[in-house]
């Protein structure tokens, strides 16, 4: 390696890339990749069982109960294995220990009856939780926003380590209105989080009757009409939103209360007993198929090879909602971020599809399907976008908390589909005139959410380093990539993002979540993807790339980070991120560059190998 020019080395990394993600399809020809085991998933899954066990639950489909005892006692070893040194637990084995999830695995202990093998656990987990501030740090992390420090604070009442008079009560007799009126009414919980407003509440209910009479009497008589809503928003293999910690706190609640032969309840823990994996664990939700799958298409490109095209194009077009969802009502044309039944369109799964559907195009004449497919999902996107000229994640409308609202990588991602799809249009319709006007409207958006800093910062993604949680790399990499598509990049919003991006370089070459934090091959793919619409020799993504070819050249680049931020904010780190997001920022390299003719430039005027700090004083001397 060390004989080859820079250019050289660079490709063949790509290579490298390339081969290893084409080398992770399923034998259906499309991804799936693996999320990472969650500590919290496991706790909400132990107590899920245990309130089960206890009152002989069945899960829907069996006919008598499965083997409870083994299955708690492989998940309370799975938390014992992967706990912390401080005593405490992380969301994932590679996050730092939190307050929310050390109290979830200290009462899933005390639930499952631990106290005799597992002592020595308990007892470092109570310390951390008395040092960390217990049931008030919990309600302090969360705020206002109920989805999350509800039910983490009813897992621990139903295994008696809070009391449940610091549980806050839920309003679940307002999920028996009709679903238009949620977003006028402000529910205490985001807009995915409809069981656990009804199955919580009720739980609350059930244990701590209101003092107020006619709030006691209307929940009173809204029990059951409830439950007949959580029964219809179900989905037929039990998992909201795929989600084990959604159904889990549903589960538990129901089977806590007497209600373990309610469907909800024996269908929650059927999904439960389904989704455990072979270590004793279980993952935050069941797959991201539908979400690494348009990563890796829109990274690889031309890549993709002709043969494996048409299969994912057609597993995609299967993917697409046609009718009203029953969970959030979204009119159809969305995609969620699975093919399984727990899936909710969603406004990054639907541009991301859009993107993979155009860059699976061939020469060949467009497949039946694909034209309305597309126009579809455009109304939908286009009827999602929010006053504020932003794109939420689920509802439009929403935005009493944090996870309703407008987010700038969700706006940039839907940016790109609408540039794309107006971009190979050859007529003017109505539709196209409408996706312009919005076009328009989301870059004021966008100009407005960028910080003083020039960095923005995105919803779904974070770093457990940094201030707040914050991810601005991600945040300011995904939004200059719409610039990019729109041929903006001299705007000044994208020039001042370029500068962030530049300026937070780590000393090592590569980024983070903000600069001084250990750089990892996903946020540095990011940046370098943004920034080589910029400068692509300049010498930040010159090095930068080096960075990245090194972690090739010593098979470090699939080392996976918790970056990612799933519901109500839970860390998770997806086996896939690594190779996607090289493989796309790689993969923009060396078009790029080729294009520019720099490699061959520099080999012909020095007749030296293109090293990288050649190519920048190359670069400087032109």
């Amino acid at each position: 390696m060390a004989t080859q020019d820079f250019h050289s080395r660079m490709t063949a990394a790509y290579r490298i890339a390339v081969q290893s993600l084409l080398d992770e399809r399923n034998e259906r020809g499309h991804w799936s990749g693996e999320l990472s085991t969650s500590a919290l998933s496991t706790a909400t899954a132990v107590v899920a069982l245990e309130m089960m066990r206890r009152n002989g639950g069945i899960p829907d489909g069996m006919e008598s109960e499965p083997d409870y005892d083994t299955l708690i006692r492989r998940g309370l070893l799975w938390l014992a294995e992967y706990r912390n040194p401080d005593g405490g637990w992380g969301d994932t084995t590679k996050s730092i220990s939190n307050i929310s999830t050390t109290m979830l695995c200290h009462s899933a202990f005390h639930a499952a009856g631990g106290e005799r093998e597992f002592r020595s656990v308990m007892a470092d987990a109570a310390s951390w939780i008395e040092a960390g501030g217990g049931v008030g740090a919990v309600l302090k992390r969360y705020g206002k926003d109920r989805t999350f420090s509800v039910p983490i604070l009813t897992h621990c009442a139903i295994a008696g380590q809070a009391n449940w008079k610091d549980v806050i009560p839920l309003p679940f007799e307002l999920a028996c209105l009709p679903a238009r009126f949620y977003r006028m009414i402000r529910l205490p919980v985001v807009s995915y989080a409809l069981p656990a407003l009804i199955a919580i509440g009720e739980r609350h209910f059930h244990e701590k009757r209101p003092w107020n009479p006619v709030t006691r009497t209307l929940r009173h008589l809204a029990r059951n009409p409830a439950l007949r809503v959580l029964e219809r928003i179900q989905p037929h293999n039990g998992g909201f939103l795929e989600a084990t910690p959604l159904t889990a706190f549903a589960t538990m609640s129901l089977a806590s209360m007497g209600h373990h032969d309610h469907t909800v309840a024996r269908r929650g823990i059927r999904f439960i007993i389904d989704s455990v994996r072979s270590d004793g664990g279980w993952p935050i939700d069941t797959n991201l198929a539908t979400w690494v799958t348009t990563l890796a298409v829109n990274g690889l490109r031309d890549q993709v090879p002709d043969a494996g095209r048409g299969p994912i194009r057609d597993w995609l077009l299967g993917q697409q909602y046609r009718h009203i969802h029953p969970y959030t009502n979204a009119d159809p044309g969305g995609w969620a971020w699975t093919d399984l039944p727990g899936g909710v369109p969603d406004a990054d799964d639907t541009p991301g599809v859009i993107l993979a559907l155009m860059n699976l195009q061939t020469n060949s004449p467009q497949p039946h399907g694909v034209d309305s497919a597309l126009a579809q999902a455009v109304t939908w996107l286009l009827d999602l976008q929010n006053r504020d000229s932003g794109w939420p994640t689920f509802c439009r409308g929403w935005g009493a908390l944090p996870f309703d609202r407008s987010a700038p990588d969700i706006t940039a991602h839907v940016l790109r589909a609408l540039l794309a799809w107006t971009d190979a249009r050859t007529t003017s319709t109505r539709l196209i005139d409408r996706t312009q006007t919005a076009i328009e409207r989301a870059f004021g958006y966008l100009d407005r959410t960028q910080r003083d800093d020039g960095s923005w910062l995105p919803l779904w993604f974070g770093n457990q380093f940094n201030t707040n949680d914050e991810n601005p790399t991600y945040g300011t990499g995904r939004v200059l990539l719409a610039y990019r598509d729109a041929g903006r990049m001299c705007d000044d919003s994208a020039q001042r993002g370029v500068e962030w991006l530049r300026d937070n370089q780590n000393s090592d070459k590569g980024w983070a979540g903000a600069r001084g934090i250990e750089s990892t091959v996903e946020e540095t793919s990011i940046a370098l993807e943004a920034l080589l619409a910029a400068d692509p020799a300049a010498p930040a993504v010159i090095r930068g790339l080096e960075w990245l070819v090194k972690r090739v050249e010593t098979a470090t680049h699939r080392e996976t980070s918790p970056i990612g931020f799933y519901f109500a904010g839970l860390w998770y780190f997806e086996s896939l991120y690594p190779l996607v997001f090289i493989v796309s920022a790689l993969g923009r390299a060396v078009r790029v560059l080729h294009t520019a003719g720099l490699n061959d430039a520099l080999s012909n005027s020095a007749n030296q190998p293109a090293t990288p700090d050649a190519l920048i004083k190359h670069t400087h001397m032109a």
